[in-house]
C-alpha cells in the first residue's frame, strides 16, 4: 500500500498546508475512511504515488505500454504515451488501481442488458486520446466514453458489501453526457446482471429521466441504487439536485446504513455542496442495502451501454466520509487546475473555409470525398468537373455543432445539411437540432496517421476517422468488428488532404 502523508486539523478542518503535499487518498485516510480503489488516468491520487496509472495499446502492432506518474504524486507522462501512439491508433486497456488492492479495470464482459462490441461480447476500450486536457498546464488524458465502451472489475478487495459503509467521488467532463443508461462509476453486481434493488451504489451523471431526477433539465449528478435512478428520498425527483453547468464537475455518493448522501461542484472552483442527506429512498429494497462489489465505470451494474461521459479521476472509500473530508478533497482537486486543451492537430481546418477532402491512398488519388445525395461516397473530381460534381465534393467548415472546440461540414450544394455518422456510416443529413445528430456530426481534425494531410476523428466516437472502404465514407476503427475495420491500408484510407473547395 502507498505511505500516506501524515494530515494535522486546524480550527476542525484539514491545514490548507497540508493539502499542497497530500493527494486525496492521504486525505481520506486521514479521516479514517481509506481508498480501497483508487482509479486515475490523469495523475497519482497518493502523494507518494508514482507507479502505473493505465496502458494502451496501439493499432499498429497491438504492442501495450503502460503509463506512470512523471513523479510522486504527480501528474501522468502524456508525452510517453503521445511517442509510443505516434502515427497509429491507441486505446486504453487497463485502468490501474493505484490503492494497491489490484482492483483494475479492464473492458467490461457482456451483461444481462448487453453485450458490448468486440469479440466475446466485451465492452470497447476507451480512445486514447478522446478526453486531453491539462493540469497545472501539464498534459494528460481523460477516459472518453462512448455508447458500447465500459470497464469493469467483479473480483474486487476491500469494496463495501451488503449495508456496509463507502464512499467515492470522481472528477468528470460537465458537458459530455446523454439520456442512456447508465454512464455510472462505483458498486456494483459480480454477476454482471440485474440482481434487484439495491444491489448497487454508483455515481450517475446524465439526462436520463426514466426514473428520478433534479431540478432543471439536467445533467445531474445522482445515484445508481439498481432498478432506479436517485437523486435524494423521493423516487422522482429532488429539486436540491441542480442542473450542472460546469465544464467540469466533482461528484460524490456515499452510503452508510439508513444514510447516503449525494454532494458535487465544479472541480475547477469552490467547494462541494449537498444535493440530498438523509435516509434511504422510500422503495422497496434499499434499507438495508444489497451491495455486491464489483466496480463499474461507463455502463449499468447489467451492463447497460447506452451511455457517455468522461471520467478523470475517481476512488472509493471503505466508512462513510465526513463532509470535511470529502471538502478537503475537493480543494485538492481543484489545486490541480483542470483545465480544457486542443482536441485538434496538424494542418489548420479554419472555421468558415470552403474545402474538399482528397483521398491519399495510393491508386485512389483522383478521388475526393463526396455526396450522392443522402450517401458519402468517393468520387473522381478535378477542377475541370462539371459544377455539380465539384459542389458535391465541397464543405463549408463550421464551429463544431455537438462541441465548439472541433468542426462540422456542411454541404456547400445543400445548404443546412451536414456529413454526420449514423451507424458508422457516413451520411449527408439535414440538421434536425437533436444532441445526437449535432455529436454525430461534429469532427476533430488530426494529424494524418500516414504522415501527411489530416486524419478526421469523430468527436463522440473517438477511436473512429473518416474512412473510405470500396468507395463508401464510413467512421472506422482499427481492427474494430466491422469489415470497414479492417487494418489493411488502414492509415492511408484514414488520411486526406483537406484542401481548397473544389466549388
Amino acid at each position: 500500500m502507498p505511505t500516506r502523508t501524515k494530515l494535522y486539523r486546524a480550527t476542525g478542518l484539514l491545514a490548507t498546508a497540508s493539502l499542497v503535499a497530500a493527494g486525496p487518498c492521504d486525505i481520506y485516510a486521514s479521516g479514517n475512511t481509506p481508498c480501497v480503489a483508487a482509479h486515475g488516468t490523469t495523475r497519482a491520487l497518493y502523494n507518494s504515488y508514482s507507479g502505473r496509472l493505465y496502458q494502451v495499446q496501439r493499432g499498429s502492432d497491438n504492442a501495450k505500454q503502460d503509463i506512470s506518474a512523471l513523479s510522486a504524486g504527480g501528474v501522468a507522462n502524456a508525452a510517453a504515451q503521445d511517442s509510443f501512439c505516434s502515427g497509429t491508433t491507441c486505446v486504453i486497456t487497463t485502468i490501474y488501481d493505484q490503492s494497491g488492492r489490484n482492483n483494475h479495470l479492464t473492458p467490461a464482459p457482456p451483461g444481462g442488458a448487453a453485450k458490448g462490441p468486440q469479440s466475446g461480447g466485451y465492452d470497447n476500450p476507451a480512445s486514447a486520446i478522446g478526453a486531453p486536457v491539462t493540469l497545472n498546464g501539464q498534459k494528460a488524458y481523460g477516459v472518453f466514453i462512448s455508447p458500447g465502451t465500459g470497464y469493469r472489475n467483479d473480483a474486487t478487495s476491500g469494496i463495501a458489501t451488503g449495508d456496509a459503509a463507502e464512499g467515492m467521488y470522481a472528477v468528470l467532463d460537465g458537458t459530455h453526457y446523454n439520456g442512456g443508461c447508465c454512464f455510472d462509476y462505483g458498486n456494483a453486481e459480480t454477476s454482471n446482471t440485474d440482481t434487484g434493488s439495491g444491489h448497487m451504489e454508483a455515481i450517475y451523471y446524465g439526462t436520463c429521466t426514466i426514473w428520478g431526477t433534479g431540478s432543471g433539465n439536467g445533467p445531474w449528478v445522482m445515484a445508481d441504487l439498481e432498478n432506479g435512478l436517485f437523486s435524494g428520498y423521493n423516487l422522482k425527483q429532488n429539486t436540491a439536485d441542480p442542473t450542472q453547468s460546469s465544464r467540469f464537475v466533482t461528484a460524490a455518493v456515499k452510503g452508510e446504513p439508513n444514510q447516503w448522501a449525494i454532494r458535487g461542484g465544479n472541480s475547477a472552483s469552490g467547494g462541494l455542496s449537498t444535493y440530498y442527506s438523509g435516509t434511504r429512498p422510500n422503495a422497496a429494497g434499499y434499507n438495508p442495502m444489497h451491495k455486491e462489489g464489483a466496480i463499474i465505470l461507463g455502463i449499468g451494474g447489467d451492463n447497460s451501454i447506452s451511455g457517455q461521459g468522461t471520467f478523470y479521476e475517481g476512488v472509493m472509500t471503505s466508512g462513510y466520509p465526513t463532509d470535511a473530508i470529502e471538502n478537503s478533497v475537493q480543494a485538492n482537486v481543484v489545486a490541480a487546475k483542470y483545465a480544457v486543451t486542443s482536441l485538434t492537430s496538424g494542418p489548420a481546418v479554419n472555421v468558415g473555409s470552403k474545402v474538399s477532402f482528397h483521398l491519399t491512398t495510393p491508386g485512389y488519388t483522383d478521388r475526393y470525398l463526396a455526396h450522392n445525395g443522402s450517401s458519402v461516397i468517393t468520387s473522381i473530381v478535378s477542377s475541370s468537373s462539371p459544377s455539380s460534381a465539384r459542389g458535391s465534393a465541397s464543405f463549408t467548415v463550421r464551429t463544431g455543432l455537438g462541441y465548439s472546440g472541433c468542426v462540422s461540414f456542411e454541404s456547400v450544394d445543400t445548404p443546412g445539411s451536414f456529413i454526420r455518422h449514423y451507424d458508422f456510416v457516413l451520411e449527408l443529413n439535414a440538421n434536425d437540432g437533436s444532441q445526437s445528430f449535432a455529436e454525430d456530426a461534429t469532427f476533430c481534425p488530426q494529424a494524418g496517421l500516414s504522415g501527411t494531410g489530416n486524419t478526421i476523428r469523430a468527436w463522440g466516437y473517438p477511436t473512429r476517422f473518416f474512412r473510405h472502404y470500396y468507395n463508401v465514407g464510413y467512421v472506422a476503427s482499427e481492427g474494430g468488428p466491422e469489415a470497414f475495420d479492417s487494418t489493411t491500408s488502414f492509415n492511408n484510407d484514414v488520411t486526406f488532404l483537406v484542401q481548397a473547395s473544389l466549388a
